[in-house]
């Protein structure tokens, strides 16, 4: 009998990659998994996917890990004659703490503030629309003599230009 599962747990040593009898690679790892009377349950895991198998090969001892796939429960009987269980699980996808780092910086746009004020001290966009605005010629209605109207620099006009110097 096996479950789909989902399980948060902890390497317990280092994952070893191995090849089959036809000659197909794997990796092999120790997992522990807290449960809620404060012992530990040992997975044995498997990954014969190339994805999930470079995923656990990039971590070391100790790292926590996020494994999906087939979990099947077993028994066995230790040298004393005692009977334990197990768990191995066949992993499809694993998770780490670094992939979903890794994730979310590559879906957030990435704008140095820098390049940002640079544009807007150009005037080609204005702060969050990202469009060209256009430029109208200043013109004085008071007379030639008169001071203009915006006398003040760029900077001195934009908060966000402000908050950068």
């Amino acid at each position: 009998m096996s479950i789909e599962a989902l399980i948060l747990a902890k390497l317990h040593g280092k994952p070893e990659q191995r090849t089959g009898k036809t000659g197909r690679p794997f990796v092999t790892a120790k997992a522990r998994a807290a449960v809620a009377d404060g012992d530990a349950v040992y997975l044995n895991v498997v990954a014969f996917s190339e994805t999930a198998g470079a995923a656990l090969l990039a971590l070391d001892a100790g790292d926590a890990v996020a494994l999906a796939g087939t979990l099947r429960a077993g028994a066995w009987i230790d040298r004393d004659g005692n009977a334990r269980s197990s768990l191995d699980l066949v992993a499809a996808q694993v998770l780490t703490v670094y992939g979903l780092a890794k994730k979310r910086r590559a879906s957030t746009p990435q704008v140095s503030m820098a390049r940002t004020a640079a544009r807007l001290t150009a005037g080609r966009t204005t702060p969050g629309c990202g469009v060209k605005r256009e430029r109208r010629p200043r013109t004085n209605r008071a007379g030639p003599d008169a001071p203009l109207r915006h006398a003040r620099p760029a900077w001195r006009r934009c908060r966000f230009l402000q908050a950068v110097r």
